[in-house]
């Protein structure tokens, strides 16, 4: 694996992690009778937290579609540029 796919991989991981660590937030919250504002207030930080890490995931497979498609077309995922597309605008 190339040194940016590292990277990138622990930019992802980062992210999801701290997605995970603001859930359990949100779950503490409603199990102790948090207050309505506090627990929206995390759940759109756990929102924001996934769709960052979203964008990256497709981000990196645009970018290694784009410089490299013929590989990027023999890889498991075989993505197009049109099924990127896609992809990225689920996440909006």
């Amino acid at each position: 694996m190339r040194e940016a796919d590292l990277e990138t991989q622990r930019r992802i991981l980062n992210r999801l992690k701290r997605a995970r660590g603001q859930l359990d937030s949100v779950i503490t919250a409603v199990e102790a009778g948090g207050s309505c504002r506090e627990v929206v207030t995390q759940l759109a930080a756990v929102s924001t937290a996934l769709d960052r890490a979203g964008f990256i995931v497709v981000s990196s497979a645009m970018q290694f579609c784009i410089t490299d498609p013929e590989r990027a077309a023999e890889t498991e995922d075989g993505l197009t540029v049109e099924e990127l597309e896609k992809l990225f605008l689920s996440l909006s």
